[in-house]
Formats: C-alpha cells, structure tokens, sequence
C-alpha cells in the first residue's frame, strides 16, 4: 500500500501558491485495507475515505470508461492493481497530473512540470473529450492562472466537445459550480474568453454569447462591444475583491443589449427591462442563489438610472430607492452600487475616473433613512394613505439635505 499527494496540492505548491486542500491516492490497496487502518468511507460512486485523524481526502486508485453522454456517464474501476500512472491518466490537464511520494519526490509521467513552466493548460490524453465538466475546468483554471494559456490541442478538442454535443450534456448545477468559481477567481474574464473561443459559452450562456459584436453606445467607447466591456467589468469586481453577487450581477447586467434589433445599433433603448428578465431566467436555468439571483435583475434594470444620479431630481431619487428596497436592505443597496460602478469602470481609459453616482445615492440613503417613517404613520387618519405620505416626507427630506439640488 503506497499513498500520494495528488493534483491540485502538488500544482500549488510548485507554482508557490497556498496549498488549501491535500487529496490522495492509494496504490495497492482494497476498502477493507482502509476501513482496518480506521479510515472512514465517503465515496458513493468509487472509493474515497477519510484520513482517521487529519480528515483529508483518500482514494484508491481508479480507472474509468465512458459508457453513457454527460459527465455522470462513468463506470469506475478501483483495485489493488491499478497503478499509480493510469490513475493519473483519467485527469484532466497535465498540471494536475503530479503525484508526490512520502519521501517527497515527485512522479510526473505526462509533463505537467514543463507546461508548469510554460504557463500552458494541456489535456493528459484522449479521455479528456468523454467529461464536459473539463470544459468548464479549463476555463476555470485559465480565470485563476491567467498568465498561463490553453494549448491549440487542447482549445481544438474542447471546441469538437461543443460542436458534437457533448457539451450539451451539462447540467445547471455543474455549470453554476464552475462558472460561480471562475467568478471568484483573479481574471474572471479569461475564463469567459476560453467558453467564448470554444464555441462552449454559446451552449451554457447563450444570452452572454449574444453580447460579442454588439456595439456600445457611441458615448461609452463604441470600439469596444458590449462581449468585451462584460470582460473589463467582470475583472473590475473581481480587481475591487468584490463577493460573488456583485460579480454574478456584473456578469449579467448588460444582457438586454443582446436583443437590440440591429436597426437600431449602436442605441439600446429600454433594454434594462429586457436585461432584467433575461438575467432572471439565467438566473432561474443556472438555479443560482437567490441573492445572486435578485443583484442581478435589480442591476440590469437600474443600471442606466443609477448611472444618472447626478442628474435626477429628489422625488426620482426616492422612487429609485423604494423601487430597489433600499431602506429595508442598505446592504443589498450597496452591493447594487458596487455593480454599477464597475460598470461605470469597466471602459478604456474610465478606471480612476470618479463615480459621483456612488456617492450621491449612498448620501441620499442617509438623508432618507433619517426620516421616522413611523411617526408619518402614527399621525396619518386615513391609512390608506401612509405610503403616499411617507413619500412626500422622504422627497422633502431630500430637498432639504445639504448636497441636494432640485
């Protein structure tokens, strides 16, 4: 019985990154070898135990064979017999295919040190085409390393896996697991460049795919389409370390852009409705959370308004933020300012320049959240007319602060 580091805890290390996670490989061994030496069982589709005092990850080495469409199409092997380099041959890139021994020295039989230092993602072999999940992988490991690039093989098979379907075979769950990852990565937009080269964003986000080639308006730099200002935007969340609802509503806010009969390019009239209820239905296809869910929709329909702050009178002001709850949820209201800002950021040349918007919406939250809406209710007769009154009192009470100009 051998055991080895295996995959992302040997990449890490070797590339001088914290090392968050250690699994391991078993070689020569059987379940009932491990259940002896007090691991404790987890796997249900092979078999992966829990170390007795360090609880990490171990699991006996394994082949597989593809027998049905999808990433859940698998039959696994794991036996004594296996050895440790075809363990390594059903892994998905050759970074990821390093094992290190116990006495530390490193076992490396398809030439993840050398792409390691070529900066290069590179599938092991042929198998990789049987998982679309790696699709989605790569893309990942592309947002998280992006000094590094996918081999032209590697990019060719991952487009066949697009155009023969394989790629369809996704389900929400996997692709939101992926694409919420790539989000929280340091260049989220490499990981929707990899999708968009190989033809896989038009099959998991297809609304997103639309954006490539439609034109800005011609007042926010219309040499860069809206597929490549959804690219600066998404790494100016993740460059401002931004959580993952900012960076999801970053992600989806322009969406409406997409439906832009041609005719009328490079204008987009109304098309924050439009956004708002394709980021929903993204939303709802992907089964993302529901604050993701909710950040979304709000930034695409208030995106435009927002950005107008400077220019709205008090009583639009007050709607704008009894539309969006933003009494009853100022964090909520503040994650919503974050998207919009990079947004506002996420053109040539805009990245320093100063985002009054921010600033005048956060001071009008103040000044409105001053007001005691109970005391308006308390004195109203006729309740019917409570909301109507604690309008007016929240309008006037942004006429009255000291930045308002009506």
């Amino acid at each position: 019985m051998e055991t080895y580091v295996v995959g992302g805890a040997v990449r890490d290390r070797l590339l001088g990154l914290p090392v968050q996670d250690r699994d391991h490989v078993v070689v020569g061994a059987t379940p009932e070898d491990m259940l002896a030496r007090g691991f404790k069982p987890v796997g249900k589709d092979f078999p992966v135990f829990l170390h007795p005092d360090s609880h990490e990850e171990y699991a006996l080495a394994r082949t597989e064979r593809k027998t049905a469409p999808g990433y859940k199409g698998f039959v696994f092997h794991a036996a004594p017999d296996v050895t440790l380099e075809a363990d390594l041959a059903r892994r998905d890139l050759t970074i990821n295919a390093i094992a290190q021994d116990e006495s530390g020295a490193l076992v490396d039989p398809f030439g993840g040190q050398a792409d390691l230092a070529a900066r290069v993602l590179r599938h092991v072999g042929p198998a990789f085409a049987e998982d679309p999940v790696r699709v989605l992988r790569v893309a990942r490991f592309a947002a998280r390393l992006p000094d590094f690039h996918v081999a032209e093989e590697t990019l060719a098979l991952m487009r066949l896996m697009a155009d023969n379907g394989e790629v369809d075979h996704l389900v929400p769950e996997r692709v939101w697991q992926e694409l919420s990852r790539g989000l929280m990565e340091a260049r989220p937009s490499r990981m929707l460049e990899v999708l968009h080269a190989c033809g896989a964003l038009a099959k998991v986000l297809p609304e997103l795919e639309r954006l490539f080639g439609v034109p800005q308006p011609a007042e926010h730099h219309p040499e860069v389409d809206t597929g490549a200002h959804i690219l600066r935007v998404v790494d100016q969340a993740a460059a401002r370390r931004f959580p993952l609802p900012v960076r999801f509503a970053a992600l989806l806010h322009d969406l409406g852009k997409g439906a832009t009969p041609h005719a009328e390019w490079p204008h987009h009239h109304g098309h924050e409705a439009t956004g708002a209820a394709l980021a929903e239905a993204v939303s709802e296809r992907l089964r993302a959370p529901a604050d993701c869910r909710d950040l979304a929709v709000l930034a695409a329909r208030e995106h435009g308004v927002i950005h107008d702050a400077a220019s709205l009178r008090p009583a639009t002001v007050v709607r704008l933020l009894e539309r969006v709850d933003a009494l009853r949820r100022p964090e909520r209201f503040g994650q919503l300012l974050e998207a919009c800002e990079c947004d506002f950021r996420g053109r040539p040349g805009w990245e320093d320049r100063p985002w009054p918007a921010g600033s005048i919406l956060r001071s009008a939250l103040v000044a409105v959240q001053a007001l005691d809406a109970g005391a308006i209710a308390a004195a109203t007769a006729d309740k019917a007319q409570i909301a109507q009154r604690v309008h007016e009192a929240r309008v006037a009470a942004l006429k009255s602060a000291p930045s308002c100009e009506d």
